[in-house]
This record gives structure tokens, C-alpha cells and sequence, in this order.
């Protein structure tokens, strides 16, 4: 059975945080920071949940 490797579990990647110009300032809903605050939510979820892997001893065949 193949070994696991960094590849098939990468670490997530934050979200890119929008600049202060990316928001038009009418009241938008969803405004891009609220867009941008749900998903760094989402990734600090799954940071959390492949940090956990990651600390889980790997155990070898």
C-alpha cells in the first residue's frame, strides 16, 4: 500500500484579504469583507483539522 505524503494532505491556504478599494461602500450585502470573514472562518476550520492530522503519528507498513 503506498505511504502518504505532504501532497496529499497540503496544508490549506489562507484567503486573500480584499483592499480597502475592493469595497464600494453602498451597503452591499454580502459586502467583500463579509465574504472575506466567512471564509478565513472556513479556512481556520480546516487549518485546525490538518493540524490535527499532522500530529497524528503516521504509522508504517
Amino acid at each position: 500500500m503506498p505511504r502518504a505524503t505532504p501532497r496529499d494532505d497540503p496544508q490549506p491556504v489562507p484567503p486573500v484579504q480584499p483592499n480597502l478599494d475592493d469595497c464600494c461602500h453602498s451597503g452591499c450585502n454580502p459586502c467583500v469583507f463579509d465574504l472575506y470573514d466567512e471564509a478565513l472562518e472556513r479556512y481556520q476550520l480546516a487549518l485546525a483539522e490538518w493540524q490535527a492530522r499532522q500530529s497524528k503519528p503516521r504509522t508504517r507498513r
